[in-house]
């Protein structure tokens, strides 16, 4: 698609960005990535680099390129470009992330990440955490945390994020740049 060549230089030419602070688009669902644009549109959330490129798509631009990425694999070929999946957390990361994305905190008021984003981290509707690398999520938790990013309907990744610690914003991100949300999160549980 051409008008998705626009795209190419951050989000790579397969969905997968060569960088790991930008997001993957590749297989993202499409009532998520088409809210992400409009949201950047409207200024809702905020970017330098996506406002200014949300703002000159038409109706039609956004409903051919959300559908371009939505239909992408999220499995390599040959040309792909993509740091994703990256290393896997230490056993200490990856068991705080595996009890936070399967049974929350019930004490501090957290849900479990799959309440929201699905059991293997895809829901419709939900961004995508399957693909995503470790430092986009880790900043966008980040922002969350520190209420930059407010474009959450209702507030829950405000709410969520801001109750925890930066080490479990660590982990969750950690867990999710190495693949495991592709996972069911149960067996993803250090043994």
């Amino acid at each position: 698609m051409l008008l998705a060549k626009r795209c190419e230089h951050c989000h790579g030419a397969e969905g997968f960005s060569p960088v790991t602070a930008t997001p993957n688009l590749a297989g993202m669902n499409t009532l998520a990535i088409w809210k992400q644009l409009e949201d950047f549109r409207t200024h809702k959330r905020r970017s330098l680099a996506m406002e200014p490129i949300a703002e000159s798509l038409s109706p039609r631009d956004v409903a051919d390129v959300v559908a371009y990425y939505g239909e992408l694999p999220i499995y390599p070929d040959p040309q792909d470009n993509r740091v994703f999946p990256q290393g896997q957390p230490g056993p200490g990361h990856a068991a705080v992330a595996a009890r936070l994305v399967t049974f929350g905190d019930g004490e501090r008021g957290i849900a479990p990440c799959q309440a929201c984003h699905g059991p293997v981290a895809y829901k419709i509707g939900v961004p995508s955490l399957a693909t995503q690398n470790a430092d986009y999520i880790l900043d966008e938790l980040e922002g969350f945390a520190s209420r930059t990013r407010a474009n959450d309907i209702n507030e829950p990744m405000r709410v969520i994020a801001g109750l925890l610690t930066e080490d479990e914003r660590h982990a969750l991100a950690e867990y999710y740049g190495a693949g495991l949300g592709l996972q069911p999160a149960g067996s993803t549980a250090p043994k």
